[in-house]
């Protein structure tokens, strides 16, 4: 059972002070929370995709390679890459470098963002989301697990004998994530292959998620990956924390309030609602094993704990009690309850371990080339020779 944080990395006023942060004041705080992260030994940061004001994450990969830097032992992770508006090939290589450059401690979560507008500012038409999302992933998961790759779709131009590169660290892509509020196709594809289904579990009502999780685990069963106890499953949540619930519920009011998404509702109606959970480290113990109940053993919990505006002293404070009052307790009681055949989180090392065995793992050498993408009889030297069967004459 992996816990960490998330950021969508909004830009927002906060309400009480009248400050807006600049855009560089919160890359700056953004960075000292994942830091902080690391340190308190929490297990997963994250952060989402965005290409507009008021959210700075327009490169998630970029920031995440400097938190890998910075950082020694926490996982890196997205809240949301977009597989709809970004190129596979794209995805492909941008992550398996950063693969590297962390040394293999990242996964990432793919989904379709809830931004319209950033579908015709990337020349992809909204309408074909879904199918965007879909075949996108089909052709990334290739492109992380074959040398060379031969593809034609509707979504973007055809690949002939491409090779992605770099390949991924010890020839093991990272683990996936499937994110989705409301898509069985999704839940589906996540199945399909094995991987991960995150639901978001921050602003839906109790009970929303159950059929679409439900679905995810019976069909990861039906396509032979284990029993449905044995999906990858991950939830996210929305946090705030003091060391009193009184206080916490006074010191989050006027962020609550002020935030436009929330106008229409009071904070106890949507507590008690949803699952936010705003309160003592008890209260949030409690309400995150209610998740638990809820939807069976999981994986991965990731909060997120810096959005609305929050001086980023705040949200270092509800790191630290996230890190040394909430999450060593999560971890027994999690522990205590859950069932003998729950899977761990998947990681770079089990996945190592679960292709190799005790071997040693493949770091493709490549052959030269004369510049184009794939020449010779293969474009490393212990490519599969299947290779050179299917391409005789190029060289």
């Amino acid at each position: 059972m992996e816990f960490g944080i998330f950021s969508v990395s909004d830009v927002t006023r906060d309400p009480v002070t009248g400050h807006t942060p600049s855009e560089a004041e919160r890359i700056d705080a953004l960075v000292r929370i994942a830091k902080r992260a690391d340190e308190v030994g929490l297990d997963v940061f994250a952060i989402g995709e965005h290409h507009n004001p008021p959210f700075f994450s327009s490169s998630p990969t970029t920031f995440l390679g400097h938190i890998a830097a910075v950082t020694e032992r926490i996982k890196l992770s997205t809240s949301v890459t977009l597989i709809t508006t970004n190129d596979p090939v794209r995805i492909a290589e941008e992550y398996a470098m950063l693969q590297h450059l962390a040394m293999g401690r990242v996964d990432l979560m793919v989904g379709r963002g809830n931004t319209v507008q950033v579908y015709p500012w990337f020349g992809q038409d909204i309408r074909k989301g879904l199918h965007l999302a879909l075949e996108n992933y089909n052709l990334l998961h290739r492109l992380w697990r074959e040398d060379v790759v031969d593809w034609e779709g509707e979504s973007r131009s055809a690949l002939q004998g491409f090779t992605s590169t770099p390949r991924p660290l010890d020839d093991v892509p990272p683990f996936v994530w499937h994110g989705s509020i409301r898509t069985p196709e999704i839940a589906e594809q996540a199945a399909y292959y094995g991987n991960g289904f995150f639901a978001n579990n921050v602003l839906a009502p109790y009970g929303h998620f159950d059929r679409l999780i439900s679905f995810y685990r019976d069909r990861f069963a039906h396509h032979g990956h284990g029993a449905p106890e044995q999906a990858i499953v991950g939830l996210g949540g929305h946090a705030f924390i003091a060391r009193n619930s009184q206080d916490a519920v006074k010191g989050f009011r006027p962020y609550f309030e002020a935030f436009p998404l929330f106008r229409g509702n009071s904070l106890e109606d949507y507590m008690e609602a949803t699952p936010l959970s705003v309160g003592s480290p008890q209260l949030v113990i409690d309400k995150t094993m209610d998740f638990q109940q809820r939807y069976g053993d999981y994986q991965r919990q990731l909060w997120n704990v810096d959005l609305l505006g929050l001086p980023v002293d705040v949200a270092l404070e509800q790191v630290e009690l996230l890190g040394t009052e909430v999450v060593p307790v999560l971890r027994k009681e999690m522990a205590a309850v859950r069932g003998p055949g729950a899977p761990e989180t998947p990681n770079h090392a089990s996945l190592v371990k679960a292709k190799y065995g005790d071997a040693e793992p493949r770091r493709p050498r490549p052959n030269p080339n004369r510049g184009d993408n794939v020449t010779g009889t293969s474009p490393y030297e212990d490519s599969d020779p299947a290779f050179a069967a299917r391409y005789p004459k190029i060289g």
